[in-house]
């Protein structure tokens, strides 16, 4: 096991050029023959070349992880359980095993939470394959460490998310785990930021079918009611934001902990990586359950604009009503819709949650 170099959160402009990033390259035996020895030599090479500030070191590890038929979850968590076992920051696997999105076959698959890609080599073709598997793990890992072509302080913001995720937190026996996690988020904010960001948050509601049904339907029902008019128009801000908390939470919760997304250390040593999971975790259901809820609150305002006729709701208010009182109630029925989408999270098979909360793939 490798050990990694302690720092401290009191100096976080440590200089960048003593990242060190260490990445277990997982190939399955039926592989390793055709991709030669060299593989890692020639990968690194590539790293270097195109990711400068960081000292790339490489470990190769011949191992299938999981006998075929398999599904693709099942390979990320045997790789998640050997990169927590072997301290590396990062693994990429080159499987011969299919990957796929629904029914359609994809190159890779990158987990940026776990800090895991798949690469299934067989997509590749059969010219030219060790070039291909050299750039395809190279593209992988910048999809692992959030690399933007496009952002002008890319290569910078790289160095220091790997400076993060290559070094840990300095001991302090009398920690506790409030301590200890605060101390990781601060000492990890442009890592985890990183790990939000390459997690796609803003979609991972989009992908639950069952969530969104449900929410839709308890939306369109309960905005024909004129107690929940009442109700609406009759509740202050102070009210309000408390139940679209409570709404945004219980989703959350719920699918956090019904499709056991919450991970738990083995031992001391893979708690700082453990906690970073959690926090990046939950801050990708919760800021896609926002998003969900944002969206509930358009669909409510529309549907109350054109399904509530403003004479009628005058009549069920007993004075004049404005835009502030459509608003009340498309906000009332966000936050209730949004509970009925706990109802469908609950419902959610366990590998879809899981799978639309970390899964990021290309063709």
């Amino acid at each position: 096991m490798t050990a990694k170099r302690c720092r401290s959160t009191a100096d976080p402009a440590e200089p960048l050029s003593d990242a060190e990033l260490l990445i277990g390259l997982v190939v399955s035996p039926s592989l390793s023959a055709m991709l030669g020895p060299e593989v890692t030599t020639s990968v690194r090479k590539i790293l270097v070349q195109r990711y400068p500030g960081v000292r790339w070191q490489l470990k190769m590890a011949e191992d299938r992880l999981v006998d075929p038929p398999t599904e693709t979850l099942d390979l990320l968590e045997a790789a998640r359980n050997r990169v927590l076992e072997e301290n590396w920051d990062l693994a990429v696997v080159l499987t011969e095993i299919p990957l796929k999105t629904g029914r359609r076959p994809v190159l890779t698959q990158s987990y940026p939470v776990h800090g895991v890609g798949l690469v299934s080599v067989p997509t590749l073709g059969a010219v030219h394959v060790r070039q291909k598997v050299q750039e395809t793990t190279v593209h992988v890992v910048g999809q692992l460490l959030g690399y933007d072509a496009e952002d002008l302080n890319a290569q910078r913001d790289l160095a220091r998310r790997a400076h993060q995720l290559s070094t840990d937190l300095d001991e302090r026996p009398d920690d506790n785990v409030v301590q200890f996690t605060a101390r990781v988020l601060s000492g990890n904010v442009r890592l985890l930021l990183g790990m939000i960001r390459a997690n796609q948050p803003w979609a991972f509601v989009a992908r639950l079918s069952r969530a969104m049904v449900v929410a839709a339907a308890t939306g369109m029902l309960t905005l024909v009611a004129s107690d929940l008019w009442v109700l609406a128009m009759a509740y202050g801000p102070v009210r309000l934001v408390l139940l679209a908390v409570m709404a945004i939470g219980a989703v959350s919760a719920t699918l956090i902990l019904g499709a056991d997304l919450w991970e738990r250390p083995r031992r001391r040593a893979q708690r700082e990586q453990v906690i970073l999971f959690n926090l990046a975790t939950t801050a990708t259901v919760a800021i896609g359950v926002v998003v969900f809820y944002l969206g509930l609150f358009i669909l409510s305002w529309v549907g109350a604009l054109l399904l509530i006729d403003e004479q009628v709701l005058a009549g069920v208010a007993g004075h004049p009503v404005n835009a502030l009182d459509y608003a009340k109630i498309s906000w009332l029925t966000a936050s209730l819709a949004t509970m009925g989408g706990a109802l469908g999270a609950g419902l959610e098979d366990d590998d879809v949650v899981r799978a639309a909360a970390y899964t990021r793939s290309s063709t």
